[in-house]
C-alpha cells in the first residue's frame, strides 16, 4: 500500500475517456462512511485474463497513512487457480469521475512502475488516492447528490519466466541401496551392477568388481555408486552426494565402510573406490563379510541435491 503521495510520485492527471475495465458507482456515500465500515470490496471483474476488485476506504487507510483521504486498492483474485509460484505483473490506474465536466481524475504512480503481486502481496493501490477535503467539495464534482464513481483498468505484462529450485535434502526416503551378490566365489564377470534406486530426484546404482579393476585387477574389491542416466541431464547441471559406501559385516556391526562427498555430472558419473578392501580380508571366513558364499555391498546416502523447475 502507498503512503506519502510527494514522496512516491503520484501522477494524477484529468482525462475524457472512462477506464477500459471497471467502473464503481456508489450511492448514499456519506451513509456508508457513517457505518463505521473500515473498507468496501466492489464485486470481481476481469480483465486480461486475471480476476480482481476494488478495495475502497471510505474514511481512509489509517494503518497505511491514508487518514483524511480516501483510499483506494486494486486486489487480485482466485489466486488459487494459479501455479504454486505464480506472478503478476500489471501496469494499473484508478479514477475518481468528475461528474461535473465529465472527466476523469486519473492516479497513477509517477514513474509508471509496473507493480508485482503475488502470494505474498495480492493488492495494490494508493491510501492517499483524493483528500477527503476536496472528494467533499462539490465544486470539484467527485461527490454530486451523494453519489460516487470510481474506476479502473489493469494492463498485465507479459511473463514468460521460468523457476529452477535447488534443495539439498537432508536423510532422503529410501535412501539405502542394498546389492545383495550371492554366488559370490562363482562370478565370473568383470563387474556386476545393483537394481536402479531413485534417491531424491535422481537415480543411482552400484557397481561392483569382485576381483577388482584396473591396477586392482586380483587385489582387492572395487565399488562405486553411479548417477544413472547422467547423459541426460541440462548442459552444466550437476548432482551432489554424501553418501557412505558399505560391505556389511553379516557376524557382527563391525562394517567397512567409506564416506564419499562427490558433484556428479555427465562428465563424472561414478565415484568410489578401486581398492575398498582387499580380496584376502573379502574371502577370509572369520571376518564375516561372506556368509553362505553372500556379499552385501550398500549405498547410504545421506544429503543428495535436487533440482525442481516451475513455469
Amino acid at each position: 500500500m502507498e503512503d506519502n503521495p510527494k514522496k512516491l510520485g503520484i501522477r494524477r492527471i484529468t482525462r475524457d475517456f472512462p477506464p477500459a475495465h471497471f467502473l464503481f458507482k456508489v450511492e448514499a456515500f456519506s451513509l456508508l462512511a457513517k457505518t463505521g465500515v473500515e473498507k468496501y470490496e466492489s464485486d470481481a471483474f476481469e480483465a486480461s485474463g486475471y480476476k480482481w476488485r476494488l478495495s475502497l476506504y471510505p474514511n481512509g487507510d489509517n494503518k497505511s497513512n491514508g487518514n483524511g483521504f480516501i483510499s483506494l486498492y486494486l486486489v487480485i483474485e482466485e489466486t488459487e487457480n494459479l501455479p504454486l509460484t505464480w506472478e503478476v505483473n500489471v501496469s494499473f490506474r484508478l479514477f475518481v469521475l468528475d461528474q461535473i465536466r465529465d472527466k476523469y481524475l486519473t492516479i497513477e504512480d509517477g514513474d509508471g512502475a509496473v507493480k508485482r503481486f503475488h502470494w505474498m502481496k495480492t493488492e495494490w493501490g494508493f491510501a492517499q488516492l483524493i483528500s477527503l477535503d476536496s472528494f467533499n467539495d462539490t465544486c470539484n464534482g467527485y461527490l454530486v447528490g451523494d453519489c460516487c464513481i470510481f474506476g479502473a483498468e489493469v494492463f498485465p505484462l507479459a511473463r514468460n519466466c521460468k523457476w529452477e529450485c535447488l534443495s539439498m535434502v537432508k536423510q532422503p526416503e529410501d535412501n539405502t541401496i542394498i546389492f545383495k551378490m550371492d554366488h559370490f566365489s562363482k562370478l565370473d564377470r568383470k563387474y556386476y551392477e545393483s537394481s536402479v534406486h531413485t534417491i531424491g530426484d535422481s537415480k543411482w546404482k552400484l557397481t561392483v568388481y569382485p576381483r577388482g579393476n584396473v591396477k586392482f585387477k586380483g587385489k582387492a574389491l572395487s565399488v562405486f555408486l553411479e548417477l544413472v542416466e547422467a547423459n541426460k541431464l541440462p548442459p552444466k547441471r550437476k548432482v551432489y552426494a554424501e553418501y557412505k559406501l558399505r560391505v556389511r559385516n553379516q557376524m557382527n556391526d563391525n562394517h567397512m565402510e567409506f564416506s564419499v562427498e562427490r558433484w556428479f555430472s555427465a562428465t563424472s558419473v561414478n565415484w568410489g573406490y578401486p581398492q575398498f578392501m582387499t580380496l584376502k580380508v573379502v574371502h577370509d571366513p572369520s571376518k564375516g563379510y561372506i556368509v553362505c558364499d553372500s556379499l552385501i555391498v550398500e549405498a547410504e546416502i545421506n544429503l543428495v541435491s535436487q533440482v525442481k523447475r516451475f513455469s
